[in-house]
């Protein structure tokens, strides 16, 4: 990088084209190169190269060369690209941290002269090619460990800076069919997608409905696919058949869910209630018609609309009410009263672990109870009692 730099204030030959601006483009496609092997981990390499990612120029051509360099491996095969290569080109792509606004003018080699037309002076063109790298990385076959890596930072590294987000549909909602992990860390692109660019999900409810089952509470995105799922949910225009199922769904695997899942799962199902009060039958049905014997809620069905949710109570949260933990037992109790207008704050529960409810636990001063009405003076009697035999004789 230091020859790159020499060589673009003391050019060797003249530019060939405009838009090279005397950067010797033909280096960097050699550096970018090298880093980018098929065999070899580089990622030493990358974290050292991710400094000269700063500079505007330097930026906009490595993106250039990164294509050029898929489109040579990928050439005369059609077989998926090797895997260590396509964690070397993850790497540099996601060390990449574009500019948000503003004139662009931290160039690695200083301008002799204005260039108006020059591309890595303008936004709009790092946009541009920011956007083509991503896309043309995106459409090859990625292994599952990659694949959570681009979801990990989708929505907050490459969609915000795509000229075009729209153009990441196809690959969100393949990644959201899926299912399992990978499901649940396409929800927070799907989210931007649905709620800045208008983005129509005919099934997405759906898909969001079957992605509820034991799985997910131990999972290390709990917190975020919770979270997002609130999100979801917080619409008062939902049908209220759809949040009968998710607030009957979620009680029927709180029966089988950690104290620190119950901890937030409680709040979370009130809360669906609080904001839908046509859903308050199922903790507190006026006029019951018939008793019920058997539970008419269908776990199995994958479709909301046909679980008949709100012909069901939610009496795994009074059976939570005998639960061992006492935290659980007190959070179960709000159904037992009439429900406040005012919804819980669970994003703090969002996190919570085993390990903070056993601290929680350890820290509690216990006070001795007597067991028996005398005390227990042992095999040999009272010790003063042993001492004074002892003395006498």
């Amino acid at each position: 990088m230091k020859f790159v730099q020499v060589e673009g204030k003391f050019p060797l030959e003249s530019a060939i084209w405009k838009d090279s601006y005397r950067f010797p483009h033909r280096l960097l496609k050699r550096i970018v190169h090298g880093l980018l092997q098929e065999e070899k981990d580089s990622t030493l390499l990358l974290s050292r190269f991710q400094e000269y990612l700063e500079y505007d120029d330097v930026r906009y051509y490595t993106m250039t060369v990164i294509n050029e360099r898929i489109a040579q491996v990928n050439r005369g095969t059609k077989e998926a690209l090797p895997p260590i290569f396509l964690n070397n080109v993850f790497g540099l792509l996601s060390a990449i941290n574009m500019p948000v606004e503003g004139e662009l003018s931290n160039f690695l080699l200083g301008q002799k002269e204005k260039e108006d037309d020059w591309k890595p002076a303008k936004l709009k063109e790092q946009k541009k090619a920011f956007e083509r790298v991503w896309m043309g990385f995106l459409k090859h076959k990625l292994s599952v460990s990659l694949y959570k890596k681009v979801l990990l930072i989708l929505h907050e590294s490459i969609l915000p800076h795509m000229s075009n987000a729209t153009m990441m549909i196809d690959f969100l909602t393949a990644a959201y069919d899926v299912g399992g992990a990978i499901s649940l860390l396409a929800l927070n692109g799907l989210f931007i997608l649905i709620h800045q660019h208008n983005l129509e999900y005919p099934d997405f409810y759906k898909k969001l409905y079957s992605l509820l089952d034991p799985s997910v509470f131990h999972v290390k995105y709990r917190a975020r696919f919770f979270h997002l799922a609130d999100l979801f949910l917080s619409s008062t225009h939902l049908p209220v058949y759809l949040v009968a199922a998710f607030a009957k769904r979620l009680s029927r695997l709180s029966l089988t869910a950690p104290p620190q899942v119950l901890m937030m799962m409680i709040p979370f199902i009130c809360n669906l209630i609080r904001r839908h009060p046509a859903c308050l039958p199922l903790i507190h049905r006026p006029s019951a018609e018939r008793d019920l014997t058997s539970d008419p809620f269908v776990m199995e069905e994958q479709d909301p609309a046909k679980s008949r949710a709100l012909e069901s109570s939610l009496w795994e949260l009074e059976a939570l009410q005998n639960h061992y933990y006492p935290s659980v037992v007190r959070a179960a109790n709000v159904i037992s009263r009439a429900l406040s207008t005012q919804e819980n704050d669970v994003s703090e529960l969002l996190e919570l672990s085993s390990y903070e409810l056993f601290e929680k636990e350890m820290k509690k001063k216990f006070h001795t109870v007597p067991l028996e009405f005398e005390a227990v003076h042992g095999l040999l009697g009272k010790k003063h009692d042993i001492t004074a035999d002892h003395f006498s004789l």
